[in-house]
């Protein structure tokens, strides 16, 4: 009797947990979505003129992106306020992988989170970028047992992080890594007109 209701009171808390998850996932996606739409990145004619080097607002909020976001979290997980969960780096899934969403992105004109902003301020075309997302999904997710076997064992070197392959310490790195990414945005900024 005890265990039934410590198993059920476990099973609400991780749902409640789950949920809470989905809600805050959901919150932060509405607003990574406006501020997209409110960057100019939702709009086809942007996205393609930063493929064919014409406008250089992906690159500008990309950059700044970025620098805020790593020395965000970087400061976060220096007090232990934040878990990082880092990706194995395995070359032939970073490659293969890299060439599908780059023909995907320069095929329909959005990215992933791009298509979705743009769908959101009416751009219908983005509707079959969304989905294309869907069916790739489903056929990564199909794929996934074998891709295991096969492609993600090329080139695994388990979790890499620059910081450690360069033996630099972290807030070093951080901190000199987001100076380069500055003076490469100032130099973006100088010498393009958009």
């Amino acid at each position: 009797m005890f265990d039934t209701l410590k198993s059920a009171t476990t099973n609400r808390k991780s749902v409640e947990t789950a949920t809470s998850k989905l809600i805050a996932g959901a919150i932060f996606g509405l607003v990574f979505g406006f501020l997209l739409q409110k960057g100019g990145v939702g709009k086809y004619n942007v996205l393609i003129g930063q493929l064919l080097l014409q406008d250089w607002t992906v690159v500008k909020i990309m950059l700044t992106a970025i620098i805020v976001g790593m020395i965000g979290v970087s400061t976060l997980h220096h007090f232990d306020k934040v878990n990082l969960h880092v990706k194995p780096t395995r070359i032939g899934a970073n490659i293969i992988g890299g060439l599908l969403f780059g023909a995907g992105f320069a095929l329909v004109g959005y990215c992933p989170g791009t298509a979705a902003a743009a769908l959101g301020q009416g751009s219908w075309d983005a509707l079959f970028g969304m989905a294309g997302l869907i069916a790739g999904s489903w056929m990564f997710a199909e794929l996934s047992g074998w891709t295991k076997r096969t492609v993600e064992t090329w080139g695994d070197f388990g979790k890499l992080r620059l910081p450690d392959l360069l033996s630099v310490p972290r807030g070093v790195f951080v901190v000199c890594f987001a100076g380069v990414l500055i003076l490469f945005l100032v130099v973006v900024q100088q010498f393009t007109t958009r």
